[in-house]
C-alpha cells in the first residue's frame, strides 16, 4: 500500500505538458519504425512541447536541439513525400565512409564549441548535453535520409539521456527515453530487414541481366 501511495504522489507531481510530449514522442518513433510518413507531423507536435520543457529546466542545448528537430521534421516530411504515390519511397541505405568521417568531426567540433559556450550560462551538464545534442543532430540527418545506422546513434544517445533526465527530475521523459532504447532496437531490425530485401532484389536483377547477357 505504501508503494501505491508513493506512486500516486509521484504521478500527481508530473506535468500534463510533459505527459503529452511523451505520448506523441513514443507515437512518432513507432510510426517511423513502421515507415509511416505520419511520424513527421506527430514529431513536430512533440518537439514543440519539449522546447518549452527544456527551457524551463535549463537544458539549453536540448532546447536548441528541439528547434533543429522542428526544421528537420519538416524537411523529413517533405523528403519522404516528394515522390509520386505510385513510386517507391526513399530506400534505406548504409552510411558511406566519407559521410561517417564528416559526421564524427562535426560531433567533436560541435561538442567542444557549444560546451565551452554553455559553461558561461546556467546550463546543466554543458559538455554532456552538448555531446548528446551533437550526436542527435547527426542522427536526425541520417534518419531523414533513411540511413540504417541512424538507429545505432539514437540508442547510444538515449541511454545517456535517461541518466540526464533522471537527475533533472524529468522522470516521465526519462521513462520515455528508456522505452526509446528498447523500441530503437526494433526500429534497427526493421530497417535492416528492409535493406536486406533491397540488396536481395538488386542481386536477383543483376543475376537475371547477367543470364540474359550470356544466353544467345
Amino acid at each position: 500500500m505504501q508503494f501505491i501511495h508513493y506512486l500516486q504522489q509521484w504521478w500527481q507531481q508530473q506535468s500534463l505538458l510533459e505527459f503529452i510530449g511523451v505520448v506523441t514522442g513514443l507515437l512518432c518513433v513507432y510510426l517511423a519504425a513502421k515507415n509511416k510518413i505520419w511520424n513527421w507531423p506527430i514529431a513536430i507536435v512533440s518537439v514543440g512541447i519539449y522546447i518549452f520543457i527544456f527551457y524551463d529546466t535549463h537544458l539549453y542545448a536540448d532546447m536548441g536541439l528541439q528547434v533543429y528537430f522542428m526544421g528537420m521534421n519538416i524537411y523529413g516530411w517533405y523528403y519522404w513525400a516528394k515522390k509520386p504515390a505510385g513510386e517507391d519511397k526513399t530506400p534505406v541505405a548504409l552510411i558511406s565512409r566519407k559521410e561517417l568521417v564528416i559526421s564524427i568531426i562535426a560531433i567533436v567540433v560541435f561538442t567542444f564549441i557549444l560546451g565551452t559556450l554553455l559553461k558561461y550560462t546556467p546550463a546543466s551538464y554543458p559538455y554532456v548535453d552538448s555531446f548528446c545534442t551533437a550526436c542527435s543532430l547527426v542522427a536526425q540527418v541520417w534518419l531523414a535520409r533513411k540511413i540504417l545506422e541512424n538507429w545505432l546513434i539514437w540508442i547510444f544517445v538515449d541511454i545517456v539521456y535517461v541518466g540526464v533526465y533522471i537527475f533533472k527530475g524529468l522522470h516521465l521523459t526519462a521513462i520515455m527515453y528508456a522505452i526509446y532504447v528498447g523500441s530503437l532496437f526494433y526500429c534497427l531490425c526493421i530497417y535492416n530487414n528492409i535493406y536486406e530485401k533491397k540488396v536481395t532484389l538488386n542481386c536477383c536483377i543483376v543475376n537475371r541481366l547477367d543470364l540474359h547477357t550470356i544466353m544467345p
